[in-house]
């Protein structure tokens, strides 16, 4: 087994681990990043199927992020907009889809009222809201002991305004069912992109793509650090010394499936579902080991569906479709930058997922097209490529978009999530607070651990 010493071990080769790990190297520490899958980025993979390339994991910038569209310019990388001209599509609880321009939904005047009043309410509790320290709020507790849909459902009866104002955190951004989790955990959703009305203005949220897909971010980052990724390298222990600061310190042990690695520090750059796969030696303190257990995974199918031509712009459409009643609950024109071929990208979330993995692959695809056709007709019934993308089974993920506390949880543990225990440090998405969810949370993350490692290197 191959052994190595370095400044500091960072264990998974996301956008988090291998930004921690450039702002290291460029300090003048030495660094080696463990990755157990055989290619880098994590959460984020651009691959070819079938011929169509295919973004199968993260792939929007939206304005607000700050740390992402540096990186992308820094990095030398082009960005286009996602098409958008045309009518978008809505189906509401009568199962007809209704043409529409704007961000509101064609629902009833009153159902539009009850709408826009509880989005104005919520962004002004949003506002009181410290993305990175939604625990600290005075009302955290109470806001943390009701579920999100129950909130919802004491500040109306209209069925359907609750449904719509309920998707936005719940199968769209924690893809989880909205009793699940609660509401000051989508308040910290909405308080992560800026406000609740920023989070559901899709033209915000998801702006603009990178050309050639955003995995060009990890992939550009790890190239920077050559022969200090080690790909396929699982880890299995981690030793560490609760003395780590001083001098004779042993610091960190990171074993892995072909070597080891001797550290003065370690980044643990993975979600925190993931950390159980880890023997610690000693284990984790029992704060950590009760936290963790209150953090789950979303689970969301991102569905691609490749067609000859963007048939839906022909027919004045902008690809853009929602509905809280369909098994896609929303879809979007995903069609790649100088490609002549349409794309629609689709998904499928929390308990329509779960459902829809019980049926026969043949019986699912069919199940999620006809859906799609309810917004763009039944020439979508036919692509030319169709994939899943099921993150639920990635092992090294193990759902998606990132982590969640359950109910309670955010409050009670939030605060202690990217605390150090000992040498080691915490950076990923699932912990970030501006850019919650995002590879701009990841970045920021990354930078964080690394700037408070430097800074320990120092004194």
């Amino acid at each position: 087994m191959t052994e190595i010493t370095r400044d500091v071990v960072i264990i998974g080769a996301g956008a988090a681990g291998l930004t921690a790990a450039n702002e290291l190297k460029k300090a003048g520490l030495s660094v080696a990043v463990l990755e157990a899958r055989d290619r880098v980025g994590g959460r984020l993979h651009t691959d070819e199927i079938e011929g169509a390339m295919l973004e199968i994991g993260g792939q929007w910038v939206s304005p607000d992020q700050d740390a992402l569209i540096d990186a992308v310019a820094e990095l030398g990388l082009e960005t286009f907009s996602r098409y958008r001209d045309g009518d978008s599509v809505y189906v509401g609880p009568d199962g007809q889809s209704h043409r529409f321009t704007g961000e509101m939904f064609p629902v009833s005047p009153e159902t539009e009222k009850v709408i826009a009043e509880i989005t104005e309410r919520l962004d002004a509790m949003v506002a009181e809201i410290d993305p990175d320290r939604p625990w600290a709020h005075e009302k955290a507790k109470e806001w943390d002991s009701v579920t999100w849909d129950a909130w919802l459902r004491t500040q109306t009866d209209d069925d359907e305004a609750v449904r719509n104002l309920a998707f936005a955190t719940g199968s769209a951004m924690l893809t989880k069912p909205t009793h699940t989790f609660s509401l000051l955990q989508s308040l910290l959703m909405a308080a992560s992109a800026g406000s609740y009305s920023h989070l559901v203005d899709a033209d915000f949220i998801l702006d603009k793509r990178v050309v050639g897909g955003l995995q060009q971010v990890p992939l550009l980052l790890a190239e920077r650090l050559g022969d200090d990724v080690y790909l396929e390298q699982p880890v299995r222990t981690l030793r560490w010394d609760t003395a780590a600061s001083g001098a004779a310190s042993e610091g960190v042990v990171a074993i892995a499936d072909g070597m080891t690695v001797r550290a003065r520090w370690a980044i643990l750059a993975v979600p925190p579902v993931l950390y159980t796969r880890i023997s610690f030696e000693p284990p984790m303190p029992r704060l950590h080991h009760q936290m963790h257990q209150h953090i789950s995974m979303g689970f969301v199918i991102k569905v691609h569906a490749v067609y000859d031509t963007p048939f839906w712009r022909e027919q004045g459409q902008s690809g853009t479709a929602f509905s809280p009643y369909e098994i896609v609950h929303e879809a979007y024109d995903n069609s790649n930058h100088g490609d002549p071929r349409g794309i629609l990208v689709g998904f499928v979330a929390d308990q329509n997922a779960d459902d829809v993995f019980r049926l026969s692959p043949e019986e699912r695809r069919e199940r999620i097209l006809r859906s799609l056709s309810h917004y763009y007709g039944d020439a979508a019934m036919s692509p030319s490529v169709y994939y899943e993308s099921d993150w639920g089974v990635e092992e090294w993920t193990r759902g998606a978009y990132a982590a969640s506390f359950d109910m309670g949880g955010l409050h009670r543990y939030g605060g202690d999530m990217r605390t150090p225990v000992g040498p080691m440090r915490f950076a990923c998405s699932d912990i970030a607070g501006a850019g919650y969810q995002h590879v701009d949370g990841a970045i920021r993350m990354g930078r964080l651990a690394a700037s408070e490692i430097l800074a320990e290197a120092r004194a």
